[in-house]
């Protein structure tokens, strides 16, 4: 198993200034009410990376005051798109500035690659940003023909004050995901990071103030789900709510939402994602494609192909192909340019995974590779491991591990394939390897899922909407789907002269 010593740091990139550990709230960085504050740690070692202050209901009280009045009183709704437009492309610009830095604080912070962060990560950001500057001064509605003798057109209008609550899994991608169409739409919010990955959110909210963001308009409160998170979703003066997180925890921004005022919610709620592959795939393309899919992130990603289906002609030998990949996958310190998978975020998602390793091998499916921590003196980093022999209701093919861990399964036909690929609560993604369009057509049209990716995988783009079926949530990201969501729809009515209603 390949490795790197995560002491030697020092030699592959210039480690980050940790600056900003405060809220951001109304255009300033303050304290918590309470004055707590709690540690984020560096899953490399487990060591303490900085003490953030821990946001509370009264926190985010005052971050609601102050986006509830940038968007009744404030420039933010009723700016120009045009103008909105250049304020956001300087926040991409700064971002670009400070590229190298922001993505060593995901690495430092969550354990990503840092070599993925500036090629991938952070640029995508910035596109993000661009593409929905480029959209916010053409929010136009419709000029409507009416059946009777009316005239009548729609105004496509900002949602008010959006509560974002983003995953750690991508710390910036998601947050931007989020953040850029309702900037774009002239909403205000605030935004709650994950508790393991503040770092970056907060650096976030400080480009945007120098970028002219008014105050008021973007709030960040650091803090815990149960507190912090369930204040802002149960918050009366907030208007909207996106998550991005687990089945459990979006019920729960469910519930309170209703139990409020009876906010919108768009959830994005993970994925059990399967990879069909047919007898006449390419052998390579589709062992290469099924160990991406599912160690790509150290597996720490919602469309992960976690569920790898493999028509029983090629199952042998893509096991055999597979396995050899997997163990020569080097995992080790995420600022190592030649590593593929550093440390799992942190312990309790850690542990979480090994927990599951030892369900599967206790509920009969075969270790094929891996399965063990790898052996470090300190960091959370766990071997790509690969399950053989996995029947359909073993917690390792229906729970979502969020890790390296892939589970293989055979299949005879086409019908077995789309049969066992819908056997899950979960519709988010799916992968199809095959040279026959007839079996591409016939299997994508026949899965359940948001995304469907023939012969690739990750088939992510800013244009191309994203979002789950079923218990994966509702909701889209990306394209006019994305910005659409944070706008309501107004109708305006006029009789026409001399009708009868004159």
């Amino acid at each position: 198993m390949g490795s790197a010593d995560s002491t030697a740091t020092e030699s592959f990139v210039m480690m980050p200034s940790i600056i900003f550990t405060k809220l951001f709230i109304n255009g300033e960085f303050v304290d918590s009410v309470s004055g707590k504050t709690f540690e984020t740690i560096d899953p490399r070692n487990g060591e303490v990376i900085a003490k953030i202050a821990e946001g509370d209901k009264e926190d985010v009280d005052l971050a609601v005051k102050a986006a509830r009045a940038a968007f009744d009183h404030g420039p933010w709704p009723r700016m120009p798109g045009s103008e909105r437009a250049k304020i956001m492309m300087k926040l991409a610009d700064l971002i670009e500035e400070n590229l190298e830095e922001l993505a060593a604080l995901d690495s430092l912070d969550a354990g990503k690659l840092f070599s993925l962060g500036k090629a991938m990560d952070i640029p995508d950001i910035i596109g993000v940003i661009r593409y929905y500057a480029g959209a916010a001064d053409k929010i136009h509605g419709s000029t409507l023909k009416m059946s009777r003798e009316f005239q009548a057109y729609t105004l496509l209008e900002p949602m008010g004050v959006v509560g974002h609550i983003v995953p750690w899994n991508f710390p910036a991608m998601m947050f931007f995901i989020k953040v850029s169409p309702a900037l774009a739409a002239g909403c205000t919010m605030v935004v709650k990071p994950a508790e393991q990955t503040p770092l970056s959110a907060l650096y976030y909210a400080h480009l945007a103030k120098l970028a002219g963001v008014p105050d008021g308009v973007l709030n960040v409160v650091t803090g815990f789900g149960p507190t912090a998170g369930a204040a802002i979703s149960s918050h009366m003066d907030v208007d909207m709510v996106s998550f991005t997180g687990s089945l459990e925890v979006g019920r729960e921004i469910m519930k309170a939402a209703a139990a409020s005022n009876l906010k919108p919610v768009a959830l994005e709620l993970g994925g059990k994602s399967p990879l069909i592959i047919f007898d006449d795939a390419d052998l390579d393309m589709a062992s290469d494609l099924a160990l991406l899919g599912s160690l790509f992130n150290k597996g720490e990603i919602c469309v992960a192909s976690s569920r790898v289906l493999v028509q029983e002609g090629i199952y042998d030998e893509f096991v055999k192909k597979l396995a050899e990949k997997a163990k020569a996958w080097p995992v080790g310190d995420p600022f190592d340019p030649q590593v593929r998978q550093g440390p799992q975020v942190d312990k309790a998602q850690f542990d979480k995974i090994l927990s599951y390793i030892e369900h599967g091998k206790r509920e009969g499916a075969t270790l094929l590779t891996g399965g063990k921590p790898i052996d470090k003196k300190k960091g959370y980093y766990i071997e790509p491991t690969i399950f053989t022999d996995v029947k359909d209701d073993m917690l390792i093919i229906k729970d979502e591990i969020f890790g390296p861990v892939t589970a293989l399964m055979k299949f005879k036909t086409i019908e077995e394939a789309i049969k066992s690929a819908n056997n899950t609560k979960y519709g988010l993604a799916a992968g199809i390897v095959t040279k026959s369009l007839d079996v591409a057509n016939t299997v994508s049209r026949s899965i359940r899922a948001g995304s469907i990716w023939i012969n690739c995988y990750f088939g992510f783009d800013k244009d191309c909407p994203f979002g789950g079926y079923k218990m994966s949530g509702f909701g889209k990201d990306f394209g006019a789907d994305g910005l659409h969501k944070y706008l309501h729809t107004k109708s305006v009515v006029t009789p026409i002269y001399n009708s009868p209603w004159l």
